[in-house]
């Protein structure tokens, strides 16, 4: 009788008719009596990121099995940012977002307990933060580790060192059989590239945050210990169930603030601040790109990763990682110590097992590798609204530099400049008509980068854009220039031969024209003619805000910063020069 007055309730009715469905899937009702946890994978067999977390999250869902809970595993996509390069890059930025409303909605519609994020890669861990910013539940991350270095020819070498080798090649410094080697066996296995990118970057970031479990960031992707923090990941996961532990009680302005001491300290990538920006929209804290730079002007550069220097991620965690470099930090009094982590631990308390410095791969804060951090923000009349450099990868003769503009529409069309030969010493190649709606989709210009580098340009040419770098990417390389292009910011007026000057130390970015022949170059600007953006893309072009926002979707009633001009209509032609 009781259980015929129980399904009187809608709740009662909906609850029962879930539970027939689950048994459907194969779960009894003792299983589902248990708290059910989202176990939001990541794995494909596309790229190596994330061709081992089909195994990973087995060991997550065993130790939540073992805990008293009922794992229940799903996928999102997982776009790779270097098998992307070119075309395929438009799509990758605007894949966070679908990422991110994946997995909330996925999670939203089964009325999960609670999510552990096993996830790799650039977008992808940025996208699962994103979700769990939405759906405070009990959330802990395991980040998937990082690939092996590979020996090639006596030289240890990972995948940002393809792309250099390019530039290597084509200025006569390998042969044709030494780059073919480099390329066959630089990417050695399974697991995030072995550098300070992106995927990297974020993965200290969540540990930095006391999001995923100590040790998490750094250690090799294929390790046993990969496979017991698995396990423990998903234990950790049910003691936070069962201490009311929310994403938000960890994911607070005190985490965040370790999050851009720790970005500032180690070099990371500068998509970092696209990410945090967005995140931190959706935990309603409020934070700008000065910030980044306020922080990273206070804080010592404690450890550089490839490519800025030889040291790989392996070596960062042989030496201690992120624990150890934010031991450092806290010493030097520049961590929230009473930030709580996933095992409602202090900050503080967590960081008393990790090893002291070695004082070589992890530097102490008495004796850094440069005063200040990795990240700066650069202003001035060529990017009003910021403009993102990761200082640390910059050689120190283009710290400051002045020289010719030399203009591009597109990725495609710097890269053959290079590739040609033409490139000029003191040049300052521009690329605009990138940004996150203008290409759209913030396309990543890494190759062209380090094809730069590599033909040995890296200390005279120095790159400008609208739309972004790799965290893998080093040299005189600016991006994130807000407003962008099609925006109709200043990026837009320059003309070849105008005069750019550089100011890292200083924060400076500048046009050395006159404001109102910029005023009059905008108002006859025509951008170049491009395919009519369709799909998802189509709608990222139409929501995406400016760089200086984290490049987030807004809602088609908020205000931008900037918007489209009348005449920025893709389709219409522009004279040839």
């Amino acid at each position: 009788m009781k259980k015929k007055d129980s399904l009187k309730s809608p709740e009662a009715a909906d609850t029962t008719y879930r539970e027939g469905l689950m048994r459907g899937a194969g779960f009894g009702a003792r299983e589902l009596s248990r708290p059910v946890v989202a176990i939001a994978n990541s794995w494909t067999e596309a790229n190596p990121g994330h061709a081992h977390l089909r195994e990973l999250a087995a060991h997550v869902k065993g130790g939540v099995w073992a805990a008293g809970g009922t794992p229940v595993e799903f996928n999102t996509i997982a776009p790779c940012d270097g098998i992307a390069q070119g075309e395929g890059m438009r799509s990758v930025l605007p894949s966070r977002d679908i990422i991110a409303a994946s997995a909330e909605l996925m999670c939203r519609a089964h009325r999960f307990d609670a999510l552990v994020a096993v996830a790799s890669c650039d977008k992808i861990i940025p996208g699962m933060l994103i979700a769990a910013a939405r759906l405070n539940l009990p959330t802990v991350f395991l980040t998937g580790g990082t690939m092996y270095p590979a020996r090639v020819r006596g030289e240890t070498l990972v995948a940002c060192d393809i792309k250099e080798a390019i530039g290597r090649a084509k200025a006569g410094a390998i042969s044709a059989a030494h780059f073919e080697e480099i390329r066959d066996n630089v990417c050695h296995g399974a697991g995030a590239c072995s550098m300070m990118g992106t995927a990297n970057t974020m993965a200290c970031l969540v540990e930095a945050m006391g999001l995923s479990l100590p040790g998490a960031a750094a250690g090799p992707a294929l390790s046993a210990h990969r496979t017991r923090l698995a396990k423990a990941t998903g234990a950790a996961v049910m003691r936070a169930v069962s201490a009311g532990l929310r994403f938000r009680d960890v994911a607070g302005t005190a985490a965040l603030s370790n999050a851009m001491r720790v970005l500032a300290a180690l070099g990371g990538s500068t998509n970092a601040v696209l990410h945090l920006l967005a995140l931190a929209g959706e935990l309603g804290i409020h934070l700008e790109l000065s910030d980044f730079d306020k922080v990273s002007r206070n804080t010592p550069l404690l450890a550089r990763c490839k490519p800025a220097s030889a040291v790989n991620l392996l070596d960062f965690h042989e030496a201690g990682g992120v624990g150890t470099l934010m031991k450092e930090l806290s010493r030097a009094g520049m961590i929230e110590g009473g930030a709580r982590d996933v095992a409602a631990k202090t900050m503080a308390a967590r960081l008393r097992a990790a090893p002291n410095p070695d004082g070589a791969v992890i530097r102490s804060a008495d004796a850094p590798l440069a005063p200040e951090g990795g990240i700066a923000a650069l202003y001035g009349s060529l990017a009003p609204l910021g403009a993102m450099v990761k200082q640390s990868a910059v050689h120190p003769a283009m710290l400051r530099h002045s020289g010719p503009a030399v203009c591009f529409d597109s990725e495609e069309d710097v890269r053959n400049r290079l590739l040609s030969g033409k490139v000029k010493r003191g040049d300052v190649l521009v690329i605009r008509y990138e940004g996150p709606r203008g290409g759209p989709g913030m396309r990543e210009m890494s190759i062209p980068a380090a094809i730069l580098v590599g033909m040995g340009l890296g200390d005279s040419v120095a790159m400008v854009t609208d739309g972004r770098y790799s965290g893998a990417t080093r040299g005189p390389c600016i991006g994130h220039v807000a407003p962008e292009a099609a925006a109709g910011g200043p990026i837009a007026a320059v003309r070849d031969g105008d005069i750019i000057d550089i100011d890292i130390p200083a924060r400076r970015l500048d046009l050395r024209v006159a404001p109102a022949l910029i005023k009059k170059r905008l108002a006859e600007s025509i951008p170049p003619e491009r395919p009519q953006a369709t799909g998802w893309l189509a709608v990222y072009r139409e929501l995406a805000c400016g760089a200086e926002r984290g490049a987030a979707l807004l809602p088609p009633s908020a205000s931008r910063a900037t918007s489209l001009p009348p005449n920025s209509n893709p389709r219409k032609r522009r004279p040839k020069k």
